[in-house]
């Protein structure tokens, strides 16, 4: 396992990383199960059942990552009361990118009007906005930006083989954005990031630059593999161990959280992680089902959605959590 990668509870007088705004934006079209067990041999009972998922958004024909990315953007700085000149920075979490480069957060900032600021892209798979928002967490805190747009966007339909019941059934497109504003009252409070690149080969897309294209395959064999009994196994300790390492880092019990917001790959990770925590699943964000796994974009969907919907109010303590390819994973907890 990698070293910790952590920021522990700001001492008094210091800045926290708030967040001032959030929003959200899914693609118009949707495929339900019923239509997938049209293309492939599979059902609407099998895959609720093993996944909880219902339905999932799929992006247009020539609707890219940024362009979910930008309207998600636009939602979170409307609800900041934010403009685009007050933005430091810009960081987007994706592993389904516009182009090689530019970044598509460069290519979001452009959009918006956000000119001069710093813009990158973090890619860690699923965990992409979890690590997203730690880096621009350390950027507020330690005096070198005040503002700055975290987002997490992906057209995961872009790499998903659709004649493979097993994967092509999961995955949806869609994206979502926070505004963080340094703040003296608490905001986030620390976050928690691992990897393990020895696991790679249980989930992931062996398709690259430096490494290659299989111009005889259609996306030129870009698509996502996946052993998904062995992910399901490492995903439910690791995130076990991200979430008891949290909660001893900030001298909490697991009966002071409010919510816990997590990755939505799967209905069954989520109630083994909120099983753990002693949590009943009214207290748990769950958009598996309406949604399907939308990688980085899934954590800032599902707070969006409960921020709207008035679940989640001020002053609550939230825990989020993501696991991803690579294998990545990692925790935010934040008082919202």
């Amino acid at each position: 396992m990698s070293e910790r990668v952590s920021n522990g509870p700001s001492p008094v007088g210091r800045i926290y990383a708030r967040i001032a705004g959030t929003g959200s934006y899914l693609p118009d079209k949707l495929l339900t199960n019923d239509d997938l067990a049209k293309q492939v041999d599979t059902s609407d009972e099998w895959i609720r059942s093993r996944t909880g998922i219902r339905e999932r958004h799929i992006a247009a024909e020539g609707q890219t990552t940024g362009d979910l990315g930008y309207h998600a953007a636009v939602r979170a700085m409307e609800a900041a009361g934010v403009v685009a000149s007050e933005i430091d920075m810009i960081i987007v979490g994706t592993t389904t990118p516009d182009l090689i480069f530019p970044s598509t957060a460069c290519l979001i900032q452009a959009r918006i009007g956000a000119n001069g600021c710093a813009a990158l892209d973090v890619n860690a798979a699923c965990s992409g906005f979890v690590y997203a928002l730690s880096v621009a967490d350390k950027f507020i805190r330690c005096g070198d930006a005040r503002t700055v747009l975290v987002i997490g966007a992906e057209t995961l339909s872009r790499i998903v083989d659709w004649t493979e019941r097993t994967t092509c059934v999961l995955f949806g497109d869609g994206a979502g954005a926070v505004v963080l504003k340094a703040d003296s009252e608490t905001g986030i409070l620390s976050t928690h990031l691992h990897a393990d690149g020895a696991k790679k080969e249980l989930l992931w897309n062996p398709v690259g630059v430096s490494s290659g294209f299989k111009h005889d395959q259609p996306n030129g064999g870009s698509r996502i593999h996946m052993k998904g009994n062995d992910v399901f196994k490492y995903a439910v300790k690791a995130l076990d161990g991200v979430v008891d390492e949290t909660l001893e880092a900030n001298g909490l019990s697991k009966h002071d959280l409010d919510w816990l917001i997590p990755h939505q790959a799967n209905l069954r990770i989520i109630e083994a992680t909120a099983k753990r925590l002693d949590m009943s699943m009214d207290r748990v964000v769950v958009t598996v089902d309406k949604h399907g796994n939308t990688s980085s974009g899934s954590v800032p969907l599902a707070l969006d959605e409960a921020v709207r919907s008035g679940r989640v109010q001020r002053g609550q303590l939230l825990l989020l959590e993501a696991f991803g390819g690579g294998f990545t994973w990692g925790s935010a907890l934040l008082r919202y």
